[in-house]
């Protein structure tokens, strides 16, 4: 299955530490602009089968997914499906790490999953988010900037996040 939207960025700190970071999905909500955090359910951390329950915020709307990590390969690949409350398949996230001579290089893949009727209806009604697809391109250049800031300052954000600067490819498919 192809990413509906890839994009990555380069980051000058080695995967081990990018790793810990994007592997981390309770602590999450500090590099993303609508995930606000959430809580591993059962279980301490990223393994194929973990599952964790995730809040995300557009304003005063708030709800929660569930999720379950389908691929795990510490220091590569971590990937997880999402699920409404109610167990309906939303979409997939995946984060794909390749180490370079200067660090590695972080990308965040989205999958449009899930029906007709969840695109077109349910989830606009439950996020506020009509466009996901066009919310997702920022929201993850947002998280990429985040972490590679985090992650180039020693545990600190400095300034401003730009984003524009990430490669991409998107499919509105």
């Amino acid at each position: 299955m192809e990413p509906t939207i890839s994009r990555s960025k380069a980051i000058a700190v080695g995967v081990d530490a990018v790793w810990a970071l994007v592997s981390d999905l309770p602590n999450m909500g500090r590099f993303s602009p609508e995930n606000v955090g959430g809580h591993w359910v059962g279980g301490t951390g990223p393994a194929v089968g973990a599952r964790f329950r995730g809040t995300n915020r557009n304003g005063h709307r708030e709800w929660h997914t569930n999720a379950t990590v389908v691929e795990c390969v510490p220091e590569r690949l971590l990937t997880f499906d999402v699920r409404s409350p109610f167990g309906v398949r939303v979409s997939r996230w995946s984060y794909v790490l390749e180490p370079t001579a200067t660090g590695c290089v972080l990308t965040e893949n989205w999958y449009r999953v899930g029906s007709w009727f969840i695109r077109r209806f349910l989830g606009p009604k439950v996020t506020g988010r009509i466009d996901r697809p066009g919310f997702n391109v920022h929201s993850i250049d947002y998280t990429l900037a985040a972490v590679k800031a985090f992650a180039e300052n020693s545990g600190q954000v400095v300034g401003t996040l730009a984003a524009a600067d990430a490669e991409s490819t998107v499919d509105e498919g």
